[in-house]
């Protein structure tokens, strides 16, 4: 998504990017997934609202924080994005994306949450936890995706993207795609998986209108990621869709502008 570009400063110092595009319509915030940016989603979600694609820190235009492993800095970011709205948000989290939501609310709950839209989303990663099961698409990735060595980590991150969506990303998207990995630094895209976290009770004491959307051919993050969190967050849809991959927002973009429509109707 492009859109006019501002940053915000979060409380541990470091510089978020945002892109806003859109009406003066309700807000919603974007976070985008491991190793992308705030460009990934699609142009046409704005319509009807306010959209912020934020970039995660050490992606896109976005510092390198040098902090990764802790839930309260990335909290801590996404609460200096939505301090410069005026009203609460619909939060919408793309696989790792959705790791930080959840970061957010463990450590300042639902008061400037409107609702949530997780696709293809992560709510808590390290090993065995059922929030943050991958596929075989990511598991195949890694370590070669983690490389200082471009020889080794640009084919690696090619399968990777072109295995994002059932039929494969090619031409401009394709490079674009790739061009977002590659420009996060691999010590960046390293520290993203050494984390440990569990969500259990965050999700549990969820209390805004949640939707969670997940392709069941999703070889990056499992399906099962998102029946864990619907069985916990109280009163969550669920939409698994047939035929569709790791990008449901894009692969299926009519159903989800409708979905996202709906949710900020409520």
């Amino acid at each position: 998504m492009e859109g006019e570009l501002s940053w915000v400063t979060s409380k541990s110092g470091n510089r978020i990017a945002v892109r806003t595009a859109g009406t003066n319509g309700p807000p919603v915030v974007l976070l985008h997934g491991w190793a992308q940016t705030g460009r990934c989603w699609p142009q046409e979600l704005a319509m009807g609202c306010r959209c912020l694609a934020v970039d995660l820190r050490g992606h896109g235009d976005s510092e390198d924080a040098g902090e990764y492993a802790d839930s309260a800095a990335w909290a801590a970011d996404l609460a200096a994005v939505l301090d410069t709205l005026d009203e609460p948000a619909v939060l919408v989290g793309w696989s790792y994306g959705g790791l930080a939501i959840t970061d957010y609310i463990r450590h300042f709950g639902t008061g400037g949450v409107r609702g949530l839209l997780l696709t293809g989303a992560i709510t808590e990663i390290g090993k065995d936890r059922p929030g943050g099961r991958i596929g075989a698409v990511m598991r195949a990735a890694i370590p070669d995706a983690l490389s200082t060595d471009p020889a080794t980590a640009v084919p690696a991150l090619a399968r990777f993207v072109a295995g994002l969506t059932v039929r494969p990303v090619r031409g401009a998207l394709h490079q674009a795609l790739l061009g977002a990995s590659l420009d996060v630094d691999p010590h960046v895209r390293a520290a993203l998986f050494a984390r440990t976290v569990d969500s259990r009770e965050v999700l549990a004491g969820i209390d805004v209108p949640a939707v969670l959307v997940h392709g069941a051919q999703d070889a990056v993050v499992a399906p099962s990621t998102t029946e864990y969190a619907a069985s916990l967050i109280p009163g969550a849809q669920t939409h698994i869709w047939p035929d569709v991959g790791h990008l449901p927002f894009l692969e299926r973009a009519q159903e989800f502008h409708t979905i996202l429509a709906r949710l900020l109707a409520l």
